[in-house]
């Protein structure tokens, strides 16, 4: 007999970094969601990633406390800012996109960088070829200030 589903979530959590403190354990407790074996089960699903890369996390949870998750690839403005090598700003120390996207460029990235993000992310993107992949690497590029050569 097939498991009764009683909700779907959806989180962003850093790579390894799963831990009972607020927005994870508040999130899962809630919906009756065993907190501790949640991070250590994502902690052990992530640990071959980049450790603090934000993962987006799509969480179903069954009437008897059981859940499955799905752990996608860090976004794509995660990775074009790693590639531009975009220092830290702001109040939560993290690099951010032009205030201004296509009237101001604030960093540069390659056409091969380009090309290794878009296989990166080529499992979450909805796109057949890695040439249309690239495409929408771009069009994030271009949103955040970032020019691509």
């Amino acid at each position: 007999m097939a498991k009764k589903l009683a909700g779907k979530m959806k989180l962003q959590i850093p790579a390894g970094q799963a831990n009972p403190s607020p927005p994870v354990g508040p999130a899962l407790g809630q919906r009756g969601i065993n907190i501790m074996e949640f991070c250590k089960a994502f902690n052990a699903k992530t640990q071959e990633m980049e450790q603090g890369a934000p993962c987006p996390t799509e969480i179903v949870y069954y009437q008897d406390k059981s859940f499955t998750m799905n752990i996608k690839t860090p976004p794509a403005s995660y990775y074009l800012k790693k590639a531009a090598g975009m220092k830290p700003v702001g109040k939560r120390n993290r690099p951010r996109g032009a205030e201004a996207p296509g009237r101001e460029t604030i960093a540069t990235v390659s056409a091969k960088q380009v090309r290794e993000i878009a296989e990166a992310k080529m499992q979450d993107l909805n796109a057949n070829t890695v040439e249309d992949a690239m495409k929408i690497i771009v069009g994030s590029a271009k949103s955040m200030g970032i020019e691509v050569k």
